[in-house]
């Protein structure tokens, strides 16, 4: 079992959890990720590993409300417990001998950004950190952008702040796909990447974003929409009836 020591809401549908998980702590890198369950009757899941600190032994990361297991997370506490955290999962980001870089990361995807962008500003690169957002009431994390980056650029959709424009110009991209065991076996996180099927778990989960083929990509990722959609209402309407 693993111990919820902080939650944080970010904006209404974002959540930071910083969990007790020292074997993980001990050993990830940025660029991987951890695959949870909530309960020991809950599905599998992966999140992206947002931050870690080794002397407390804890790992954070960032979850959007998506569907009835995020929602079920969202409802953990300070001080309850996960059933399974296991990792780091995926590659780490390649960060040896840079010196100047550019980290661009969008939405709930910033995520990702943020621990590649603080690794590399504490080894002495220069980093450029581009973020965007579909309007300020959705910014997250800018004060550690702040203390991650030599030079911050915040952009909206609509303008609402910093400048207006989208962040779509991205050399490497890290996938999030479908992923049910994190070995590879399952081949739920599969993708095209220039024509050779790869394993995001295995293979990322960093690729070539020119390469990707995204149609299929966000094509496989919305397969379950309507059954997240569904799950999720039926576990919000649990706990409201448990609150009753």
């Amino acid at each position: 079992m693993y111990r919820i020591v902080k939650k944080r809401v970010l904006n209404p549908t974002v959540t930071l959890m910083e969990v007790e998980a020292p074997a993980v702590a001990r050993k990830c890198e940025p660029g991987q990720f951890i695959i949870l369950r909530v309960d020991e009757n809950g599905e599998r899941i992966p999140l992206t590993i947002a931050a870690y600190d080794r002397e407390k032994g804890t790992v954070t990361i960032i979850f959007q409300l998506v569907g009835a297991t995020t929602e079920k997370l969202n409802h953990k506490e300070e001080g309850e417990y996960l059933q399974d955290f296991v990792g780091p999962l995926g590659k780490a980001t390649e960060t040896e001998g840079l010196k100047r870089v550019a980290v661009i990361g969008g939405g709930v995807g910033t995520a990702i950004a943020y621990p590649v962008a603080k690794k590399l500003h504490d080894d002495g690169c220069h980093v450029d950190l581009i973020v965007g957002f579909r309007n300020k009431d959705l910014i997250i994390l800018k004060e550690e952008f702040e203390a991650a980056s030599t030079n911050l650029i915040i952009g909206t959709d609509d303008g609402s702040y910093g400048k207006k424009a989208l962040v779509t110009d991205l050399t490497v991209v890290s996938m999030n796909p479908i992923m049910i065991d994190g070995t590879g076996m399952c081949g739920g996180c599969r993708l095209s990447v220039g024509g050779e099927t790869k394993f995001a778990c295995v293979d990322g989960p960093e690729f070539d974003g020119h390469l990707v083929d995204f149609d299929e990509a966000m094509a496989r990722g919305a397969m379950y929409r309507d059954f997240e959609m569904h799950a999720r209402e039926e576990t919000c309407n649990l706990f409201k009836q448990e609150v009753k």
